[in-house]
């Protein structure tokens, strides 16, 4: 579905986010910008912040742009149409969200040379066509902070969608933030070969609060793991949105993506004759990966110190893949004082020591 910058990414010419923030110059039409959904938008999740991100856009040009979006569009022929006809009608620059639609969006591309296109968790380039991800680890690494001193149990959860590398980095980031605390924390997985399905998430949170967990992540597109903690008494990490309407006692912290400013540079760039094709891998040090959002049950103490935190992965002294790391077949992945590349975080294909589980083939 919406993820997985593959290692390939590594050798992409990456651009800085800020260079595309100039000021537009006036034109007689507005800018139509499109946005293509994988799913329907919800009251969080991925759609939501994207779609947030396109409000945003709005919001800081104005007059100057107008901004169309087609929702619930499967990866695949259908997404291919949709893009093409974005494109037909006039449309100069199309965002479209979701991994899948990588192919689709190169394809099109080709027909609209005058087109810019933005693949948003792609990893292809073109000449109109550029890529961008952010690093969501960033903040699982954050969040398992949160749910290592909050836990009583030891044992958390986390639903999972598809064994890709942007996956993986998230349970394993998760974990090594978790054990960093909390030595004895281990984690329990649950694969679901879904993104968006949520009576399977839903039925996946449930089985794992069966087995001694008190806190619960997820990398899946709705509130459904949220809100079965809720339910159960049980506490749970937000993911893409603030989800503290489906979990107002549940929610512990929330990992969101902020894509607006990003997206706004990007439209800029296409009014001012500025844009360029590249790739970008964002995190918090550029705003695109935030935590907070905190729930009622955690200390200020936890909460100030996960902020400290975050602070310092955003200044870069606080890298979650910092060694020693060893998964959990008992092989070395990186030895102390080391701390993996890009390259080797796009790669990952193994879960970490204290992750119960294996990668679903």
């Amino acid at each position: 579905m919406y993820k997985n910058l593959a290692a390939t990414l590594v050798a992409a010419c990456f651009f800085p986010i800020a260079v595309q923030a100039q000021t537009p110059t006036k034109s007689a039409e507005p800018i139509k910008a499109g946005f293509v959904y994988v799913s329907p938008i919800t009251e969080a999740g991925w759609t939501r912040q994207h779609d947030e991100g396109r409000k945003a856009v709005e919001k800081a040009l104005g007059d100057q742009v107008k901004t169309t979006f087609v929702a619930d569009v499967p990866e695949g022929a259908d997404a291919e149409r949709v893009i093409r006809d974005l494109a037909s009608q006039g449309h100069q620059i199309i965002f479209t969200p979701s991994f899948g639609y990588m192919e689709p969006t190169l394809k099109v591309a080709k027909d609209f040379p005058n087109v810019k296109f933005e693949s948003v968790t792609g990893f292809k380039t073109a000449a109109n066509v550029a890529a961008s991800n952010a690093r969501y680890y960033e903040g699982r690494y954050l969040a398992g902070i949160a749910a290592g001193r909050m836990t009583k149990s030891n044992v958390a959860g986390y639903v999972a969608g598809f064994p890709i590398p942007e996956v993986l980095q998230g349970i394993n980031a998760f974990t090594l933030g978790m054990r960093s605390v909390n030595p004895k924390a281990i984690v329990k997985v649950v694969w679901l070969n879904a993104w968006f399905d949520p009576p399977k998430e839903r039925e996946a949170a449930m089985a794992l609060f069966n087995q001694d967990v008190d806190v619960i992540a997820f990398h899946t597109g709705s509130t459904a793991v949220m809100a079965a903690a809720q339910e159960r008494g049980k506490m749970a990490v937000a993911y893409h949105s603030d989800m503290r309407k489906a979990g107002p006692d549940a929610q512990i912290i929330a990992v969101t993506h902020q894509w607006g400013d990003y997206y706004t540079a990007r439209v800029k760039a296409a009014i001012n004759g500025s844009w360029t094709s590249g790739s970008v891998w964002g995190g918090v040090k550029d705003g695109m990966i935030r935590v907070g959002d905190f729930g009622p049950k955690v200390p200020k103490k936890v909460q100030d110190e996960i902020l400290a935190k975050q602070k310092q992965v955003g200044a870069g002294k606080l890298l979650p893949f910092a060694g020693p790391i060893t998964d959990n077949e008992g092989r070395e992945v990186i030895s102390a004082g080391q701390s993996l590349n890009d390259g080797q975080i796009l790669g990952m294909n193994y879960l970490v020591q204290g992750v119960q589980g294996k990668i679903s083939r």
